[in-house]
């Protein structure tokens, strides 16, 4: 597969590329999962038959699967599809979305991973194919980030984190910034909120900025922190800002769908959210938590 270079530079693209905001009907609540994963990726189990049976059996009335994005030169090549299967990961959607129609609207979405360095080719990966959603992933774990960006300062590597954070949601690449405080998990015995909050604060102000998107990603709760990412005080400050959020389970087996929604929809309800988004062909659609929350089984 060639990928075709669009014209705009990156720069440009972030001028002009926000996703349009609309809404749903008040009447037909419509909610789906907006992070789930397939065996692509190497380390996801599941077709994705078992991942839309269980959305539907949670409630939901769609699904967009959100796989790691192929990346040049092998980077991270074991934890994510490799360039050349990307016509694969397009034709597996395709062919669910096609079989579950009338029943479950599945739609194609990517997890691209961010850092400077792939601006240029994520701009061609995006315009490559009709994406209905795109998650940007800032990875502080992953080996490549790390052999770039990491010091041995374990204090200047979250501060870069959250640079980076900012950075992605000012390219215009992505519609929503996924599990945005997952460098908390860097020496986790060591994190402090509190400690890093001018830092996190400055970062959400540039994002706030944007009208990017930021997940609630509900995989968290299985985590050695046992809270969701990002946790309550991160939120409250995404709030302040108001910043929208989709919540998203991660999902890398079929049972995760949906999972600890009601949970996370009660967080940013007691928060103050009154809404909660959904992406359907790169355009925003903001959602009545209560009406969504009776939805979900």
């Amino acid at each position: 597969m060639i990928l075709q270079r669009p014209a705009a530079s990156p720069t440009c693209r972030s001028q002009i590329a926000r996703p349009r905001k609309s809404t749903i009907s008040s009447l037909e609540p419509t909610f789906y999962e907006s992070h789930l994963h397939t065996t692509l990726c190497r380390h996801a189990t599941g077709t994705v038959d078992d991942y839309a049976r269980q959305a539907v059996q949670r409630g939901l009335k769609g699904m967009t699967v959100t796989c790691h994005c192929p990346l040049p030169n092998k980077i991270d090549h074991q934890n994510r599809m490799a360039p050349d299967e990307l016509d694969t990961y397009v034709d597996l959607v395709s062919r669910s979305a096609a079989k579950w129609r009338g029943r479950l609207d599945i739609r194609m979405g990517m997890e691209s991973d961010f850092a400077p360095f792939l601006i240029p080719y994520l701009t061609e990966l995006h315009e490559a194919h009709p994406f209905s959603y795109i998650l940007g992933s800032v990875h502080p774990q992953a080996e490549y980030f790390r052999e770039r960006y990491a010091t041995g300062d374990t204090p200047a590597y979250r501060r870069t984190y959250y640079r980076m954070l900012a950075e992605a949601a000012e390219t215009g690449l992505f519609d929503c910034l996924s599990h945005p405080d997952l460098v908390k998990y860097i020496e986790r015995a060591e994190w402090n909120f509190d400690f890093y909050a001018p830092v996190i604060e400055e970062s959400l102000d540039r994002i706030a900025a944007t009208g990017i998107c930021m997940e609630l990603n509900t995989a968290g709760h299985l985590m050695s922190l046992r809270e969701y990412s990002p946790g309550r005080a991160q939120l409250k400050m995404m709030h302040q800002r108001r910043i929208p959020v989709v919540v998203g389970a991660d999902a890398h087996t079929a049972h995760r769908v949906a999972d600890h929604f009601k949970e996370a929809l009660n967080l940013l309800a007691d928060i103050g959210y009154r809404t909660v988004s959904i992406f359907l062909e790169r355009e925003r659609r903001d959602l009545d938590i209560e009406l969504v929350r009776r939805t979900l089984h």
